[in-house]
This record gives C-alpha cells, structure tokens and sequence, in this order.
C-alpha cells in the first residue's frame, strides 16, 4: 500500500486511519484485537485514539480504548507496525482537561502507561484552549519530543486563525509545529474545513486527518428515515442533522457513483474524500471485520473526473440544498 507523509513529520502513513473511538464502547476487547489485527494484515498502519474514548459511556472513566490498545500491542507485539495517535486536552474529570505544561505532562504519562508504550507517533491537542498561551502548550510538546516520547504533533478542532497563529508561534520560537490537523469533513460537512482551514493546510504543509469520514454512518446509506435511524445508538443524531433534503439528495448522488462503479457507497464517499488534495487520511471505524474489508476497499477505489463532479454538485454547502 502506498503510504503518504503526514505534513512534515516525518511520518508515512497509510491514506485511511482506523478510528480507536469503538474499542471499549461498541466493540468488546475480543473484537478490538481482531480488527487491529485485520487493519495491518490488510497494509494499513494508522490508528487513531484519545485519552477521553469513550468517557461517554455510563460507567467509564476514559482511557477504555487506549487500553485496550496497550493489551493489543503487549499481547501482539505489534507495536513497531503501527503509527500511533492519540489525544490529550477534552476533559477527564476531576478538572482534568485543557492544554497547560503542567497537565501536558501528566496526561501524557498516563496515556504512555495505558497504552504500554514508551512513545506516541502523533500527540494532539483534542480541543483548542483559548486560555494557555500557545508559548506554553508548545513548549511542554516540544519538552515531550525532547525526551522520545513524543515524535510529532497535531492538532484538532482549530479553527483557522487559531491554527495559524500556532503555527506562527512555532516558527517564531523554533518550537514543535502542529504537523496535522483533525477536522470534522465529510461530503455533507464541508464548509467548516473548506471555507478557510483547507487553504491554510495545503500553503503550510499541514496534513488532514479528518473525523466522521461517513458522517456517522449516515454516509453507508443505513440511515435513509427516521425509522431507520431508530435503530442504532448513533442513530438519533444522526437523524437531526443529515436526514434532509440536502443529505438525501448527497445519498442518491452516491447511489448512482456506486452502480456505475458497481461498489457500496461507503467506498465512494471515502474515495471522494482520498481524491482531495488537502486530505491525508480520513479517520473511520468499524465494528466487525465485513465494515472493515469495506474500509480497505474504499482506499483502492479511483474516481473518475465526472463522478467526482456529480458528488460535488449534490454535496456543494448552500442553502438551495437544505430545504425546509
């Protein structure tokens, strides 16, 4: 598998990420060290956690998929294989949360030990925090990667500015610079990334690792009504944002890519996002080991100039799409 750099870190990695947020929330341990086995056995490297998966659930604390993760790569011994991320910064109780030196240190530590490795590949800060200079926050990665434990860094949930200016700093003060960038992008949310983030990624050199590649799963064509959104636990938001006639209109777009190429429309709306220049690779789970043969496929499927057209005419952000 061709792998592709990631901004100017250094890093090589494979053009789709698995994303970690199911290991210990849908999917059990059993099943989590299958599918990680099965995402390197089909030549991807990628796996993207965060400290915070999945402190959602009733009864966890958070931590519950990078230790799952650390059981794999002790039990596996697998580790070198893979290019690892997670995330540091969404709270963890306690007043546990945000991106200061002192907090820097200890998150990162205690994310080292769940995940039974002596370096992360790619450390992020999960949320932008307005209230610890960047001087600071830069300054602790920059300690990090002095010391091996961190090899590079990245960013999610930055807005343009915000973004740019970290990058400023970086430069001024020769600290560790923010390598990638983990937006919301997908066909149907586009305008956040695209209107300002995706200009500055492509002049800086930033690689894109963007979440909810498939919307949710809206993206797979399995929530098409209200009905049919009842059915599953993410179901019911997706319901409210996507089930539209702009959302409805991107599913008959695909549906019609996906006959001509004879392929499941999850494939087409990755491979959409694989033909973007800006993109490196999108971040998406799954849950059992058929969803995940689906994902290794998506990276081997090529659009053609017209069927990207098509899905870019019915996804375009404007309010002639939205109906009522």
């Amino acid at each position: 598998m061709e792998l592709r750099p990631l901004g100017r870190s250094g890093l090589q990695v494979s053009p789709l990420a698995f994303g970690g947020n199911v290991f210990g929330w849908t999917v059990d341990e059993k099943l989590s060290f299958s599918l990680l086995d099965a995402w390197l056995d089909a030549g991807f490297n990628f796996v993207d956690t965060a400290d915070v998966y999945s402190r959602w659930v009733p009864g966890h604390v958070g931590g519950e998929s990078e230790t799952i993760i650390g059981k794999w790569f002790a039990q596996s011994g697998k580790r070198h294989r893979v290019v690892l991320a997670t995330k540091v910064g969404k709270p963890m109780g306690d007043g546990k949360s945000g991106l200061s030196a002192a907090y820097i240190r200890e998150a990162v530590d205690a994310s080292l030990r769940r995940l039974k490795t002596d370096h992360i590949d790619l450390y992020q800060s999960h949320d932008d925090d307005s209230g610890t200079p960047f001087e600071e926050t830069l300054g602790a990665f920059a300690d990090l990667v002095k010391a091996g434990k961190v090899r590079a860094i990245g960013a999610s949930n930055h807005t343009a500015p915000r973004l740019a200016a970290a990058l400023d700093v970086a430069e001024r003060d020769g600290l560790p610079r923010y390598e990638s960038l983990q937006p919301l992008y997908n066909l149907y949310d586009r305008s956040e990334f695209e209107d300002a983030l995706e200009s500055l990624c492509l002049e800086r050199g930033i690689g894109v690792i963007n979440f909810y590649a498939l919307a949710a799963g809206f993206l797979t064509g399995k929530y098409r009504t209200e009905a049919d959104a009842r059915k599953s636990p993410r179901g019911e938001s997706t319901t409210r944002k996507y089930l539209n006639p702009r959302g409805l209109r991107i599913l008959a777009a695909l549906d019609l890519v996906g006959r001509r190429q004879g392929v499941p429309i999850a494939r087409v709306a990755l491979a959409w996002q694989l033909a973007r220049p800006a993109i490196t690779a999108p971040i998406a789970s799954a849950t059992s080991l058929e969803q995940l043969r689906e994902l290794a496929a998506a990276a081997e499927l090529r659009l053609d100039a017209a069927s990207i057209h098509e899905l870019d005419e019915a996804s375009e952000p404007g309010a002639r799409y939205e109906g009522v």
